[in-house]
Protein backbone atom coordinates (compact mmCIF):
# COMPACT_ATOMS: atom_id res chain seq x y z
CA UNK A 1 0.00 0.00 0.00
CA UNK A 2 1.44 3.45 -0.84
CA UNK A 3 1.74 6.09 2.06
CA UNK A 4 1.63 9.76 1.87
CA UNK A 5 3.93 11.74 4.46
CA UNK A 6 2.75 15.21 5.86
CA UNK A 7 5.34 17.66 7.07
CA UNK A 8 5.73 20.41 9.06
CA UNK A 9 8.03 22.40 11.67
CA UNK A 10 8.08 23.94 14.72
CA UNK A 11 10.69 26.19 15.75
CA UNK A 12 12.26 26.29 19.61
CA UNK A 13 15.79 25.91 20.86
CA UNK A 14 15.97 23.27 18.18
CA UNK A 15 14.73 23.32 14.52
CA UNK A 16 12.24 20.42 14.14
CA UNK A 17 10.67 18.89 10.94
CA UNK A 18 8.37 16.59 11.14
CA UNK A 19 6.97 13.93 9.24
CA UNK A 20 3.83 11.64 9.66
CA UNK A 21 3.64 8.98 7.57
CA UNK A 22 0.46 7.92 6.75
CA UNK A 23 -0.85 5.24 4.59
CA UNK A 24 -3.60 5.41 1.73
CA UNK A 25 -5.85 3.77 2.94
CA UNK A 26 -5.81 5.45 7.10
CA UNK A 27 -5.79 8.92 5.44
CA UNK A 28 -10.05 9.12 5.19
CA UNK A 29 -9.83 8.10 8.68
CA UNK A 30 -7.27 10.33 9.99
CA UNK A 31 -8.87 13.22 8.26
CA UNK A 32 -12.27 12.71 9.76
CA UNK A 33 -10.65 12.11 13.45
CA UNK A 34 -8.38 15.30 12.98
CA UNK A 35 -11.92 17.58 11.65
CA UNK A 36 -14.33 16.25 14.51
CA UNK A 37 -11.40 16.96 16.76
CA UNK A 38 -10.99 20.45 15.72
CA UNK A 39 -13.06 23.27 18.12
CA UNK A 40 -16.10 24.08 16.53
CA UNK A 41 -15.99 27.40 13.93
CA UNK A 42 -12.48 26.51 13.41
CA UNK A 43 -10.91 26.30 9.75
CA UNK A 44 -7.85 23.99 11.73
CA UNK A 45 -6.28 22.39 14.46
CA UNK A 46 -3.35 24.48 15.84
CA UNK A 47 -1.48 23.19 18.29
CA UNK A 48 0.15 26.18 19.20
CA UNK A 49 -3.35 27.85 19.94
CA UNK A 50 -5.07 25.14 22.05
CA UNK A 51 -6.28 24.64 25.24
CA UNK A 52 -4.11 21.50 27.33
CA UNK A 53 -7.69 19.86 27.39
CA UNK A 54 -8.01 19.74 23.40
CA UNK A 55 -4.24 19.23 22.91
CA UNK A 56 -4.27 15.92 25.74
CA UNK A 57 -7.39 14.62 23.87
CA UNK A 58 -5.97 14.91 20.40
CA UNK A 59 -3.01 13.17 21.59
CA UNK A 60 -4.71 10.55 23.19
CA UNK A 61 -7.01 9.86 19.94
CA UNK A 62 -3.61 10.26 17.80
CA UNK A 63 -2.15 7.18 19.72
CA UNK A 64 -4.30 4.66 18.33
CA UNK A 65 -5.12 5.94 15.08
CA UNK A 66 -2.58 4.08 13.09
CA UNK A 67 0.78 6.25 11.55
CA UNK A 68 4.44 6.51 12.07
CA UNK A 69 6.26 9.97 12.66
CA UNK A 70 9.57 10.62 12.72
CA UNK A 71 11.36 14.27 13.86
CA UNK A 72 14.45 15.35 12.38
CA UNK A 73 16.04 18.59 14.05
CA UNK A 74 19.18 20.59 14.27
CA UNK A 75 20.28 23.66 15.52
CA UNK A 76 21.41 26.94 13.75
CA UNK A 77 19.66 29.63 10.93
CA UNK A 78 16.20 27.68 10.89
CA UNK A 79 16.27 28.16 7.41
CA UNK A 80 19.47 26.26 6.24
CA UNK A 81 18.39 23.86 9.25
CA UNK A 82 15.09 23.59 7.26
CA UNK A 83 16.80 22.99 3.96
CA UNK A 84 19.50 19.99 5.42
CA UNK A 85 16.44 18.35 7.18
CA UNK A 86 13.98 18.50 4.48
CA UNK A 87 16.97 16.87 1.94
CA UNK A 88 17.57 14.28 4.57
CA UNK A 89 13.58 13.00 4.47
CA UNK A 90 13.51 13.20 0.58
CA UNK A 91 16.38 10.93 0.93
CA UNK A 92 14.63 8.96 3.90
CA UNK A 93 11.35 8.83 1.37
CA UNK A 94 13.47 7.73 -1.96
CA UNK A 95 14.61 4.95 0.06
CA UNK A 96 10.96 3.97 1.05
CA UNK A 97 9.70 4.50 -2.15
CA UNK A 98 7.26 7.39 -0.58
CA UNK A 99 4.91 8.52 -3.90
CA UNK A 100 3.61 11.59 -2.30
CA UNK A 101 4.70 14.54 0.31
CA UNK A 102 2.47 17.20 1.68
CA UNK A 103 4.30 20.31 2.84
CA UNK A 104 2.78 22.73 4.94
CA UNK A 105 2.77 26.04 2.98
CA UNK A 106 5.50 29.10 4.12
CA UNK A 107 4.60 31.41 1.61
CA UNK A 108 5.81 31.64 -2.50
CA UNK A 109 9.35 32.25 -1.67
CA UNK A 110 9.76 29.69 1.24
CA UNK A 111 7.94 27.13 -0.64
CA UNK A 112 9.72 27.90 -3.92
CA UNK A 113 13.20 26.88 -1.83
CA UNK A 114 11.46 23.99 -0.60
CA UNK A 115 10.99 22.85 -4.25
CA UNK A 116 14.67 23.25 -4.74
CA UNK A 117 15.64 21.19 -2.18
CA UNK A 118 13.55 18.56 -3.17
CA UNK A 119 14.66 18.73 -6.84
CA UNK A 120 18.51 19.15 -6.16
CA UNK A 121 17.67 16.10 -3.13
CA UNK A 122 16.72 14.10 -5.38
CA UNK A 123 18.74 14.25 -8.32
CA UNK A 124 21.76 13.93 -5.74
CA UNK A 125 19.68 10.49 -5.10
CA UNK A 126 20.09 8.94 -8.64
CA UNK A 127 16.33 9.57 -9.32
CA UNK A 128 13.87 11.55 -11.92
CA UNK A 129 12.07 14.75 -10.60
CA UNK A 130 9.02 13.57 -10.35
CA UNK A 131 9.69 10.47 -8.80
CA UNK A 132 7.88 11.84 -5.70
CA UNK A 133 5.13 13.69 -6.07
CA UNK A 134 5.18 17.04 -3.73
CA UNK A 135 3.03 19.84 -3.16
CA UNK A 136 2.47 22.36 -0.32
CA UNK A 137 -0.86 23.39 1.55
CA UNK A 138 -1.95 25.36 3.73
CA UNK A 139 -2.26 23.71 6.96
CA UNK A 140 -6.63 24.29 6.54
CA UNK A 141 -6.28 22.51 3.66
CA UNK A 142 -5.59 18.94 4.54
CA UNK A 143 -6.66 17.89 7.88
CA UNK A 144 -3.77 15.28 7.98
CA UNK A 145 -1.26 18.32 8.36
CA UNK A 146 -2.35 19.05 11.49
CA UNK A 147 -0.75 15.96 12.67
CA UNK A 148 2.72 16.56 12.41
CA UNK A 149 1.67 19.97 13.42
CA UNK A 150 0.69 18.14 17.21
CA UNK A 151 3.84 16.12 17.30
CA UNK A 152 6.29 19.02 16.67
CA UNK A 153 4.61 20.93 19.40
CA UNK A 154 4.79 18.43 22.21
CA UNK A 155 7.94 17.29 21.07
CA UNK A 156 9.08 20.69 21.17
CA UNK A 157 7.44 21.25 24.27
CA UNK A 158 9.58 18.81 25.94
CA UNK A 159 8.46 16.93 29.53
CA UNK A 160 5.11 16.15 29.91
CA UNK A 161 4.12 16.61 26.76
CA UNK A 162 7.28 14.62 24.82
CA UNK A 163 6.35 12.37 27.24
CA UNK A 164 2.33 11.83 25.90
CA UNK A 165 3.69 11.35 21.86
CA UNK A 166 6.64 9.26 22.02
CA UNK A 167 4.15 6.70 21.21
CA UNK A 168 3.90 8.40 17.79
CA UNK A 169 7.76 8.85 17.40
CA UNK A 170 9.78 6.36 15.37
CA UNK A 171 12.78 8.22 15.06
CA UNK A 172 14.24 11.26 16.06
CA UNK A 173 17.06 12.24 13.35
CA UNK A 174 19.51 14.59 15.19
CA UNK A 175 21.34 16.69 11.97
CA UNK A 176 23.87 18.75 14.51
CA UNK A 177 24.50 22.28 14.34
CA UNK A 178 23.87 23.54 10.66
CA UNK A 179 25.65 26.86 9.07
CA UNK A 180 24.58 29.75 6.93
CA UNK A 181 27.05 28.08 4.23
CA UNK A 182 24.92 24.93 4.32
CA UNK A 183 21.93 26.61 2.77
CA UNK A 184 21.22 26.33 -0.24
CA UNK A 185 22.40 29.35 -2.80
Amino acid sequence: MSTHVFVDESRRSSYLLVAAFVETGRLPAIRTMMRRLRVAGERRLHFKSESDTVRKDVIGRLTGAGFRSRIYLGRGPSEAVRQVCLARLVTDLVEERVMRVVLDGRGPVEDRIDRRVITRSLRECGVPDDSIFYEHLNSHGDPALWVPDAIAWCYGAGGEWRRRVAPLVEAVIDIGVVTRRQQLR
